[in-house]
């Protein structure tokens, strides 16, 4: 069980992460949009890991850190320049836009890649895989859901300048992820 715990905990800290640069200039629901998609594409893309690893587990493998890559360093980016433009008009008081559909749908992919290489290795875990499944999706929400928090908490503090830092947050797990796999 303290295995398929480890497992999800490692894999929610890229969601807690990102949770945590959107909380940078985020609105209040990214509180709860961002627990339900980080959670739900952790455990579903390990469950897709698990089911189709037998066969293509060496092609997830092969471009799986490419695609985390660039998806990251594209959203950070738009965070950078949105995060410029917002402070250019600072001064009119106007919160920043609401985050599209698309955003979410490519933060959860990109956060989630991962979980589908940990997948691959759920028969190792001594536990069954639907309640190795439930934990990963279920610690990824709760931690996606507190780094949210703290990074709203950073950003009302000291203001929406932040959320540039949160782009280069985004790069920077990119990167990470990038330079690990190759």
């Amino acid at each position: 069980m303290w295995s398929a715990i480890a497992l999800g905990f490692g894999l929610a800290m890229d969601a807690a992460a990102v949770s945590a640069a959107r909380g940078l200039a985020g609105h209040a629901s990214d509180l709860v949009v961002l627990p339900l998609l980080f959670g739900g594409f952790q455990a579903g893309m390990a469950a897709l890991g698990w089911l189709v690893g037998r066969w293509a587990g060496s092609y997830i493998a092969a471009w799986d850190h490419w695609v985390a890559f660039g998806l990251l360093v594209a959203i950070g980016g738009k965070m950078l320049v949105d995060a410029w433009r917002d402070g250019r008009k600072a001064g009119d008081g106007s919160p920043p836009p609401p985050a599209t559909f698309a955003l979410y749908l490519g933060l959860a992919v990109a956060t989630s890649i991962d979980a589908a290489a940990a997948g691959l290795t759920l028969p190792l875990v001594p536990v069954a895989p639907w309640i190795a499944l439930a934990l990963i999706g279920g610690i990824t929400a709760a931690c996606s859901a507190s780094g949210y928090l703290v990074g709203r908490f950073v950003g009302r503090r000291f203001g929406a300048r932040l959320a540039m830092l949160g782009g280069l947050v985004l790069i920077g797990i990119g990167v990470q992820i990038l330079v690990r796999s190759v």
